[in-house]
């Protein structure tokens, strides 16, 4: 079933970048964020499941819905996070990651939140922050589907797990450093 977008004053925005392991590991340290749900969205295909994704064929990416108080952290900011912390100059690539699934997506509930995502875009190719142009799409969101459960808090519940170890554990300690001061809590280094 579909997940319903949140009430109150929160909001939220759906992101692709890469694995949903790395992206939910990073966005739940932030201070301001409320939730990060794993789920697929941008596809064809209803009620996918992962082993369907995995395929590259029903058009679904591997991404996050991140619900966040605009009053702690902005979409600004947070869009931010997330173009500098994995490639958006990579097309369907993240790292060992390879195909459509792993795309680097904006998915947008209003053109307020795409003209933030463009104009924060903007902001990185004229800082120069990559040497390649940023390749994500800015994409309509259609409907997120949730993962399956056992992909929530993956990175948490299974640090030792070998893509944990290799993948994200680097990916967390960088953000940790780079975004220091937007995290929730103080932590020591990643496991």
């Amino acid at each position: 079933m579909p997940a319903e977008p949140p009430a109150s004053r929160s909001e939220s925005i759906v992101l692709g970048g890469g694995c949903f392991w790395c992206t939910e590991a990073v966005f739940s340290e932030l201070r301001g964020v409320e939730r990060v749900l794993p789920g697929y969205a941008g596809g064809t295909v209803e009620r996918p499941s992962y082993e369907a994704v995995c395929t590259g064929r029903t058009g679904h990416a591997e991404v996050v819905e991140v619900v966040f108080d605009p009053a702690t952290i902005s979409l600004h900011d947070l869009l931010v996070v997330f173009f500098t912390t994995h490639d958006p100059t990579t097309v369907d690539r993240q790292g060992p990651d390879s195909g459509t699934q792993y795309r680097s997506t904006v998915l947008y509930r209003s053109d307020a939140q795409r003209s933030v995502a463009e104009g924060v875009i903007r902001e990185i190719e004229a800082e120069r922050v990559y040497r390649r142009p940023i390749v994500t799409r800015l994409e309509p969101l259609r409907t997120f589907f949730p993962a399956e459960e056992y992909h929530r808090r993956y990175f948490e519940r299974h640090p030792e797990q070998a893509y944990c170890q290799a993948v994200i554990a680097p990916k967390v300690a960088k953000f940790r450093k780079a975004h220091a001061a937007r995290l929730a809590t103080a932590f020591g280094p990643a496991p």
